[in-house]
């Protein structure tokens, strides 16, 4: 059965890079005339030639953003679970080889922190763990979202790459949405930042999405980490992964996510500074070749970046996160997956993101919705039938 593995071979990574920067500036004004654009599009809109054109892209991204979305902002926090982890990546504060302190949220402390979430607004929640099947295995995400799921409309969870089985049962479970990220798509040195453990086997991880797509799961989404290698070539074979995604699993929504490399416990320092003009105008290439597609600005990001976006692209944002298992009530001081820059809280980001004339919107999504959705075709059916 063909998956991303078979496009994703047809293309090698030291061409594209060459043909990303010696695109034109002529390449990036015939991108811009489009109405409708394709993947060569995007190449000339990340490349070099078109950061004099960055104005213009964030005009017409603001344009596109708010015509397909409105003049809205979804809200999200993630819960970490876990810190334990079976893996040793160069890049985590959670991976194997630190010597740190190792945390699982049982029930009860789950609760708690859901508690602080719900108090704060919140309606929606991403489920983060580190990559420890031992422990935070399907039987532990199931029992968490039975803790979780009626507290919350939205559940998304980012976690180690899973069978298509796994995701059709948490699908029924009720998760909404799943994340995963490769990384890296520079699969001649993945090895050298993930060097133990499952994550090594860049196939399995790149082939993941199309178990999530062949589970159902209602959205996928998907980044790199940006500052491992060259942010213009890796966010190419991005593209390229959402846009097979898109074609083959067309009835799942999509989103992408920037995660520029943080500090941490134990980590490497960035291989590729990307700056806050660069970030823009991936984003903006991104809204510009993809008009359906969700844009996530987590709090990796600092006050001044995440206020300016919101006018720009952005559709999703998190807010007063902590990236420790048991960091908003149970155990603050435990170690963080990184360290985040925007330190605000929830209310104040609603506030900024109202005092720039759009709505932060805490609840996009109900279950019961899709559940009578589903009778009503059912009504149909025998109607018709």
């Amino acid at each position: 059965m063909n998956t991303f593995k078979s496009v994703f071979e047809q293309y090698n990574w030291d061409e594209i890079h060459s043909k990303i920067y010696a695109t034109s500036h002529e390449k990036v004004e015939q991108a811009l005339a489009k109405n409708k654009r394709n993947l060569d599009d995007f190449i000339a809109l990340i490349s070099p030639a078109a950061q004099p054109y960055l104005e213009q892209m964030a005009q017409q991204c603001h344009t596109l953003t708010k015509k397909r979305f409105g003049k809205t902002i979804q809200m999200y926090a993630p819960l970490y679970l876990s810190n334990e982890c079976q893996n040793i990546c160069t890049y985590c504060g959670f991976s194997l080889d630190n010597k740190i302190k190792r945390k699982t949220l049982s029930d009860t402390e789950i609760k708690q922190e859901i508690a602080v979430l719900k108090k704060a607004g919140f309606d929606h929640v991403l489920l983060v763990t580190g990559e420890a099947n031992y422990t935070v295995n399907i039987n532990y995400f199931l029992n968490a979202i039975e803790q979780i799921k009626k507290d919350f409309s939205i559940i998304s969870i980012e976690v180690q790459p899973l069978s298509q089985e796994e995701y059709e049962r948490l699908h029924e479970a009720g998760v909404h949405s799943v994340l995963v990220y490769q990384e890296t798509y520079h699969q001649e040195v993945y090895k050298k930042y993930h060097t133990k453990g499952k994550k090594s086997n860049f196939d399995y991880r790149l082939e993941t999405p199309d178990r999530i797509g062949k589970a159902g799961i209602h959205k996928i989404g998907l980044g790199v980490l940006l500052g491992l290698e060259d942010w213009r070539t890796d966010s190419f074979f991005n593209a390229l992964h959402l846009d097979y995604l898109q074609k083959t699993y067309w009835q799942t929504k999509y989103s992408v996510s920037f995660p520029r490399l943080r500090p941490a416990e134990g980590i490497i320092e960035p291989n590729f500074i990307m700056d806050d003009k660069d970030l823009t105008q991936l984003i903006c290439a991104y809204r510009l070749w993809n008009e359906e597609l969700e844009i996530s600005i987590s709090t990796r990001e600092n006050e001044k970046f995440r206020d300016h976006i919101i006018a720009i692209g952005t559709t999703s944002m998190s807010a007063g996160s902590k990236t420790n298992p048991g960091g908003y009530a149970v155990d603050p001081q435990s170690l963080e997956q990184f360290e985040i820059s925007d330190e605000r809280s929830a209310a104040e980001i609603a506030a900024i993101i109202t005092q720039k004339g759009y709505e932060p919107v805490w609840k996009d999504w109900d279950r019961t919705f899709s559940q009578k959705s589903n009778v009503e075709s059912l009504k149909d059916s025998s109607i018709l039938h």
